[in-house]
């Protein structure tokens, strides 16, 4: 329970003018020794004005980049628009002598709008192919499935799969896989 400076102030005078003592007083209120004597340390030192609640000198948390090291990391990646934050977190590493991550870096462009755009188009896939296929044998699929077999090798399993149907049409156990070995299993097939 937060006491407000007035409530402080009743409670330092009745535990100082109180007959009991101190222990039995803070007992009977319900407030511990050490809230008490903190308060009243303060309300020796400053008056009543040190019962108030204290404000918070900083807001700045202690890991907070300095502004000055923010602005820096803006005035580079302007100098050097190619290079991704990561780029840029170790050019400022290697060349200042200030450490800063590369998220950090990210998080001080994105803030000031300085993240471009990606260069490449993102293709969703579709939930089906284009083309589907109408009857059996019309498209067939082929996958090289590999495995290592203990005291004997890497070996290489290659199938040959009908799209409509699904059914495998031929299989092949091979000890490579080159283009001779799709050949054999596709010509088998």
């Amino acid at each position: 329970m937060r006491l407000t400076a007035a409530e402080k102030y009743e409670l330092i005078q009745s535990v100082t003018t109180s007959e009991l003592g101190v222990k039995k007083t803070l007992e009977e209120f319900g407030i511990p020794k050490s809230s008490f004597y903190k308060w009243y340390k303060r309300y020796l030192e400053k008056g009543y004005d040190g019962l108030e609640k204290s404000k918070r000198i900083s807001n700045r948390q202690w890991n907070s980049i300095p502004e000055s090291q923010q602005n820096l990391v803006v005035e580079i990646a302007l100098e050097y628009p190619e290079l991704s934050s990561r780029e840029l977190a170790y050019k400022i590493t290697d060349e200042q002598g200030i450490y800063i991550s590369e998220s950090s870096v990210y998080r001080i462009l994105k803030k000031r709008d300085l993240i471009p755009a990606p260069n490449h188009i993102l293709i969703e896939a579709s939930n089906e192919f284009k083309d589907k296929t109408q009857f059996v044998h019309q498209m067939w699929q082929t996958d090289f499935t590999y495995f290592k077999i203990i005291g004997w090798g890497w070996y290489y399993l290659s199938t040959i799969l009908d799209d409509y149907s699904r059914y495998i049409i031929h299989w092949e156990l091979c000890d490579s896989m080159e283009a001779n070995d799709v050949k054999r299993t596709v010509e088998t097939a």
